[in-house]
């Protein structure tokens, strides 16, 4: 078996989830006692949202290198970015890694391929949902259409993850509004909406709203499984 190599903490609310699920589908698909070989750097995270605040990506940048180069040396076989927004780094890092990157967008896409969707909404932080390096990827490399919610609602939906989905508090007005934001998203053509933000499926799952979710952070876990176990 392949060798995990999982950079997390961004938060380690969900990357606790991104272990769960990893080792639970190793054990489903080979049965018995198996789990993942995986290897695991969580960096604090405090010091990434302070750096994001204030718009410096390019220290982000050096920090996810050495931290990714801290986890190919240590034997990753792949490395999984655990968070949607620091996917930012992910071409620089690609620049400087001799393993590949398992890139959380591509697992999103495919997913809304085999649906047969082709017009997504996207929620995310600030970042994702504004910055042209996930919707990108989206658009260009798979041909999707990706709906953001307006100023106002991006608002709404940055402050919810960081203020409370990072810090672990499930608020139940903050899933109202979520899911008035995906009504929103729906009836402006969205056929599914892309949870882009590996803390959003803490709070939002499949059957609260009126349309089908893809979870990036399940979608992310299970394309390092099938990439491990191929």
């Amino acid at each position: 078996m392949k060798t995990i190599g999982l950079l997390g903490g961004m938060t380690w609310h969900s990357t606790v989830d991104y272990y769960r699920l990893i080792n639970h589908d190793v054990q489903t698909r080979l049965g018995g006692s198996h789990s993942a070989s995986c290897i695991l750097l969580s960096v604090e995270f405090q010091e990434f949202e302070d750096l994001q605040t204030a718009g410096d990506w390019k220290r982000l940048t050096e920090l996810m290198t050495d931290a990714a180069l801290k986890v190919q040396t240590a034997g990753a076989d792949c490395l999984v970015i655990c968070a949607n927004t620091m996917h930012k780094t992910a071409d620089a890092l690609a620049s400087v890694l001799r393993i590949p990157i398992l890139h959380i967008a591509d697992a999103a896409a495919d997913a809304i391929t085999r649906a047969g969707w082709k017009t997504v909404g996207l929620l995310g932080t600030r970042y994702t949902m504004e910055m042209d390096f996930y919707r990108r990827r989206l658009e260009d490399k798979h041909g999707l259409t990706v709906l953001i919610p307006g100023p106002k609602d991006r608002d709404i939906v940055h402050e919810v993850i960081y203020r409370e989905l990072a810090a672990g508090k499930i608020v139940d007005s903050s899933r109202a509004e979520y899911i008035r934001i995906i009504e929103g998203l729906r009836d402006r053509g969205a056929q599914g909406v892309i949870l882009g933000c590996t803390e959003i499926p803490l709070l939002i799952k499949e059957g609260d709203g009126p349309l089908p979710v893809f979870d990036t952070t399940a979608l992310h876990a299970k394309a390092a499984v099938d990439f491990v176990l191929a």
